[in-house]
């Protein structure tokens, strides 16, 4: 049976610092959910040696990697892997995921890779590969890396320690200096520009409001040490940033510990171990109080003051406002969104006065870049004079939009950035028309966990058994028609039903987890009605499901 090193979003798991075989490294990854320096070692050869499957020219590989405390070990592991197979590693040292994709085009290199494990707790690690694009790894090429390093890995390939020593040095090293951080706020900067005339400058006289100063929870990223004094300085948004506060990067602070329409009472918020949340105070309703970006700085969620207390303005929502603004320039709109986005989102296009067609895609913000880059052809994309009026979301705060290249002004990459999120978002929120937002739908996400992943592919008789069950349990308590059972690329194991149930629009989707031992179970309806029913159906097929697949 063919078991993948890849999952969602890359390589992910808990760092076993020790000097182990290639072999055990590979399997601790499998069995125990474990990155080791071995295996970014072998991680290096393998990418170093794959030539035909990769685009671009050279032999330039850009390493960078965030706060996380044994990241500098994987790094050496890794440049020395790269650099024994040839290549020339360019270390950036730390740094937000954005920035490592800048970087990448930046130097024209041939591949970029981060070390990061995104919100996950700062014991973990992991590794995200770009191509020269920009772009992120395929199923395809992840599926040939694994078969490579499983086969190098039963290779003797040992080095002494003086030559280990040698060979992992950087072909060029600004890892001790500011080199990635300038270059972040050097693409910001430039892209500020650009969002201002897609949603307008800031609106300062608008009539909505936002908190003084407006607290930014970087996660203790990287993005802690520049962002809110970028804002202050930029946008004339007084800024204050507050995750130098957290004992650790992601330890109760930042993005990754929000969840999608997520609310807090006043004293909810006061009382929570969350350090942003429990620095909230009393605002007025509406106000933008607060956002939230994830570890590795590819994510924001945006905090507001409601009467009651607090709540997530999540990337629907986000991606929503832009497009509330930027439809009110001339030009046509794609937007992709993954099948965990709010339904409504997609359903209700038509109330823009300019067109905006829609792409489903399926979860990870690659997904996102790669239906956006397809959808008018990937040469058009990356060569174009104006803005590509592109843009992806998530609703965990991933939004994806473009970014000029940095080395030529007529190509064009696509990028999921964190502080361009919340820049964007504040632009087009000082200048959109509440009126032309959307209504919310419904949607519950809830997981079987502990499950043989093995026993759900979502075409076998188990999969046809649920689909029974969910198609017999909304007809009991609603009109069901156009039941429509289909899958997507990039998720070999969805089962996706579309449907029109009463006077709306329905999506189920069943998707095993790409890193742990569990089943998701996503509902959504494009309009929100009473769902108590709706919710006993997903608890019974997730019950269902635990009960199989133990």
């Amino acid at each position: 049976m063919f078991l993948n090193l890849f999952g969602t979003d890359g390589i992910r798991g808990l760092v076993n610092a020790n000097l182990i075989s290639e072999q055990e490294a590979i399997d601790n990854l499998h069995q125990k959910r474990e990155v080791s320096p071995s295996l970014m070692r072998l991680m290096g050869e393998v990418l170093g040696r794959i030539h035909d499957t990769l685009p671009g020219q050279g032999n330039a590989i850009v390493v960078g990697w965030d706060e996380r405390p044994d990241n500098k070990l994987l790094a050496k592991y890794l440049t020395l892997g790269l650099q024994i197979s040839g290549c020339q590693v360019i270390q950036i040292g730390v740094c937000a995921t954005p920035t490592l994709h800048y970087a990448t085009l930046q130097n024209s290199a041939r591949i970029g890779c981060m070390i990061t494990a995104s919100h996950n707790p700062v014991s973990d690690s992991g590794l995200k590969i770009f191509d020269a694009f920009g772009f992120k790894t395929t199923p395809e090429l992840e599926k040939e890396i694994t078969i490579l390093a499983e086969q190098l890995s039963k290779e003797e390939r040992e080095i002494d320690n003086i030559e280990l020593e040698k060979i992992s040095k950087p072909h060029l090293d600004y890892s001790q200096t500011d080199w990635g951080e300038n270059l972040h706020v050097n693409r910001l900067t430039k892209r500020l520009e650009q969002f201002q005339n897609l949603f307008g400058t800031f609106n300062h006289s608008s009539n909505f409001k936002f908190a003084k100063p407006l607290l930014i929870d970087s996660s203790k990223g990287s993005a802690a040490n520049w962002f809110a004094d970028w804002l202050s300085s930029n946008l004339g948004i007084e800024s204050l940033e507050i995750s130098h506060n957290a004992k650790t990067m992601n330890h109760n602070c930042g993005a990754g510990e929000m969840s999608p329409t997520q609310t807090w009472t006043f004293e909810q918020a006061k009382l929570d171990s969350h350090i942003l949340l429990s620095q909230l105070g009393p605002s007025e309703p509406g106000t933008i109080v607060a956002a939230a970006l994830d570890g590795d700085g590819d994510r924001c969620l945006i905090i507001q003051a409601t009467k009651e207390g607090f709540k997530v303005i999540d990337g629907d929502a986000i991606a929503d406002t832009a497009l509330n603004a930027g439809t009110n320039h001339d030009g046509a709109w794609t937007l992709a969104a993954s099948i965990e986005s709010d339904l409504s989102l997609l359903s209700g296009l038509d109330r823009f006065s300019q067109q905006v067609s829609s792409i489903e895609t399926a979860v990870g913000d690659r997904w996102l870049s790669y239906a956006l880059s397809q959808s008018g052809g990937q040469q058009s994309l990356l060569s174009s004079n104006n803005f590509p009026k592109s843009l992806g979301v998530e609703d965990s705060g991933h939004l994806v939009l473009p970014s000029r290249h940095p080395l030529d002004n007529k190509k064009w990459s696509l990028v999921g950035d964190g502080a361009a999120t919340l820049t964007a978002f504040l632009l087009a929120y000082s200048n959109h028309n509440p009126s032309m937002l959307m209504k919310r739908g419904w949607k519950q996400r809830k997981s079987a966990m502990d499950v043989n992943r093995d026993l759900w592919d979502g075409v076998n008789s188990l999969s046809d058994e649920i689909e029974q069950i969910a198609k017999q349990g909304l007809e009991k308590i609603g009109i069901v028609q156009n039941w429509q059972r289909s899958r997507l690329k990039g998720e070999e194991n969805l089962m996706l039903i579309h449907a029109n149930f009463n006077q709306g629009e329905l999506s189920l989707g069943i998707r095993n987890s790409g890193t742990q031992a569990k089943i998701s179970v996503s509902l959504r309806l494009s309009m929100n009605t009473d769902t108590n029913s709706l919710e006993q159906l997903v608890d019974s097929i997730v019950s269902h499901l635990k009960t199989k697949m133990s």
